[in-house]
């Protein structure tokens, strides 16, 4: 069977619609005949054939180009659907028309027809035709029982994982039939809180309420529940997954709506649980005015293009209407990357928007002042900086150069240029650090600071001391974590599930905000318009997370258990490894209290201490007297001085000043 079923779906298309139109005329002859059979009797079955055979010549001419006519031969049996049943039933009963009015038009009382016949032959040839088309679909998916596994004796185990599918709805039945097609998972069982709709069958799978979760799992033997609820909330979807981590199921879920409709996936593309739905907070939706203030019909450009926060930052941005938008990264593989994505995108949706890809450094300041000049750049994103904690720990120097020196860069290129508006991506991390990478963040927010009280400030490193008028409106925009950025705890835990453990968190008690990328990129964009100059802006992250709360969950979810001491059998160890070098506990937003609301829900503005720009000049050269002779307990000591709170736990774990430590000159 299996080697008839792939011989004829490997036809060439000609030869299967050849054998379709054989097929259909066949059938018409059986109806035909059958009709006649209904409504004489079966005692003479050839008399019809004899006396009427004038009738069996006609009904197939009348019926076949009817049928080509309406596309029944363009239909695919595999994906057979409503709309080729609806076609088969337009096609039949057009042909049963015409061919009644030849039959009552022609005949004469020796060869005089039943009324009935044509009656009987309309419903027979539905029946036949759609029949048929119906069993082949079966034939050809390969699974005649697919729909009846609530009917005994038709159950049987083909060896494919079985899964439930959480959610009866459109895009359960969706994700039910790809399945069956896929022929790699066996959907066994649709779960819905729909109380209407309990303890029925769908599609030929039994519908059991959440609290019959177990019941089901024993009697269908399902290992993983796909969650088929895109229109749900997250903090209901987060209400849901927790009641799921208490059986021994993998559950995934299926892509919402908008990622259906836009065919960045498909229905049969099943995913793991989205992080998203653990933290249960849904985005507050944005407002259009402030999406478009800085964008629309401007000159766009954005630093670190490449990483997880400006990429997003730019994919949001193409939507918005810009004239150009400038990527701009040091990183030949990120910014080829994300703009080979861009580029489909934009031919895909033929969007007016210019590309311009540049490779560059943000600590080459000339280079900023050239392309900021010379495509006359409206808006800065900043979003280059290094990031990763213990990374800048063990790079001094670089972190410095780069967040700090590079910052200062942009921004007295953007003010030179004379660019509108400068936006800061800043981190949670900058308050109160305890490590270099947030000391770093801090100051680049004082430069910003600092030169937005300006109306003529003078350059860093200007010897001729020359004013620039200061037309530029700074912004700096402060959050936490986002889910799945480069260096981010979720994509390690996926990982390090996958390879059997252990799950590695440093500390029982540490906590973190989190929030989506594309959430905080579009808030970015939003309190980037709110700016007057000098603001700090706080996104709203929720409350915070406890670390070791998300990996039990991820392991729960993933349908495993936690081996510890009360269950030494379990799947997947905790392994606690300590703080890293600069990491803290506990994250703060905020430095202060004096924080003030703004017309948007999400986003709040911090009244924060800041510094003159003369003095912070001052502070930086110093700074960069100590990087240049390797003296990384004054450069400590210097952004204690400058950045207030800073107050590092841990010895300096600089490479360059370890090795100094052992081989002095």
């Amino acid at each position: 069977m299996d080697k008839l079923r792939a011989f004829l779906v490997g036809l060439p298309r000609r030869r299967k619609r050849l054998i379709q139109v054989c097929a259909d005329i066949v059938l018409v002859w059986v109806a035909l005949l059958l009709s006649f059979v209904v409504r004489l009797g079966v005692e003479d079955v050839t008399h019809p054939l004899f006396q009427h055979t004038w009738l069996f010549i006609a009904a197939p001419v009348v019926a076949i180009p009817l049928f080509i006519r309406f596309g029944m031969y363009r239909a695919v049996m595999r994906y057979f659907g409503n709309d080729a049943l609806i076609a088969i039933i337009k096609a039949v009963s057009l042909s049963a028309l015409i061919l009644a009015f030849f039959v009552y038009w022609y005949s004469d009382h020796k060869t005089l027809v039943p009324r009935s016949i044509i009656f009987n032959y309309w419903w027979l040839s539905m029946v036949i035709i759609g029949g048929l088309r119906l069993a082949m679909r079966q034939y050809f998916m390969g699974d005649w029982f697919s729909g009846a596994h609530h009917v005994p004796f038709t159950n049987r185990d083909d060896g494919l994982t079985k899964v439930a599918v959480y959610g009866a709805g459109v895009a359960g039945n969706q994700l039910v039939a790809a399945l069956r097609m896929g022929r790699v998972l066996r959907p066994v069982a649709f779960i819905d809180d729909d109380p209407n709709i309990a303890d029925r069958v769908i599609a030929g799978l039994q519908v059991y309420k959440p609290k019959h979760i177990q019941q089901m799992i024993d009697v269908t033997g399902a290992t993983e529940l796909l969650l088929a609820l895109p229109s749900s909330t997250r903090a209901r979807r987060r209400e849901i997954l927790g009641y799921l981590e208490g059986f021994p199921l993998h559950v995934r879920s299926v892509p919402n709506f908008t990622d259906l409709a836009s065919g960045r996936v498909k229905v049969s593309d099943i995913q793991e649980v989205d992080i998203g739905d653990l933290l249960g907070r849904d985005a507050v939706p944005a407002q259009e005015e402030l999406l478009e203030h800085c964008i629309k019909e401007q000159v766009v450009l954005v630093t670190g293009a490449g990483g997880s926060i400006g990429s997003e930052l730019c994919r949001q941005i193409v939507h918005l209407g810009p004239v150009k938008l400038l990527l701009f990264d040091h990183s030949e593989f990120n910014l080829y990357s994300i703009l080979s994505e861009l580029e489909k995108r934009i031919a895909r949706e033929s969007l007016p928007v210019e590309l311009l890809p540049i490779l560059g450094s943000v600590q080459h300041r000339w280079k900023l002042l050239e392309v900021m000049n010379t495509w006359k750049v409206d808006t800065v994103y900043h979003a280059a900086a290094y990031k990763h904690v213990p990374m800048v720990e063990h790079n001094i120097a670089e972190g410095i150069l780069n967040n700090v020196m590079g910052t200062l860069y942009t921004a007295e290129a953007a003010l030179q240029s004379g660019v509108s508006n400068f936006v800061l991506i800043s981190t949670d991390k900058a308050v109160r650090p305890t490590n270099v990478m947030g000391s770093t963040k801090r100051l680049a927010e004082l430069t910003l600071q600092a030169l937005s009280r300006e109306l003529a400030p003078v350059l860093f490193g200007d010897k001729a001391n020359v004013s620039q008028v200061n037309n530029t409106r700074f912004t700096m925009v402060r959050f936490g974590n986002v889910l799945g950025s480069s260096g981010s705890v979720i994509p390690l835990f996926h990982k390090q599930i996958k390879s059997g453990g252990p799950l590695t968190v440093t500390h029982p008690k540490i906590t973190r905000y989190f929030m989506t990328i594309p959430e905080a990129a579009q808030l970015v964009i939003q309190a980037g318009s709110m700016g007057k100059g000098g603001d700090v802006f706080v996104l709203d992250m929720g409350r915070p997370v406890r670390i070791v709360e998300l990996a039990e969950k991820m392991i729960h979810l993933s349908g495993l258990s936690i081996r510890s001491e009360r269950n030494p059998q379990g799947d997947i160890e905790l392994e606690f490894i300590g703080l890293r070098p600069g990491e803290k506990l506990y994250e703060e937003l905020l430095i202060g209290d004096n924080v003030s609301e703004t017309q948007h829900p999400m986003i709040m503005c911090a009244n924060e201490a800041h510094l003159s720009w003369d003095q912070l000049k001052a502070s930086i050269t110093e700074l960069l007297v100590a990087v240049d002779a390797n003296d990384y307990e004054r450069v400590r000591q210097l952004l204690r001085e400058v950045v207030s709170g800073y107050s590092p736990e841990d010895e300096i774990v600089d490479w360059m000043y370890q090795q100094g430590r052992k081989d002095p000159l």
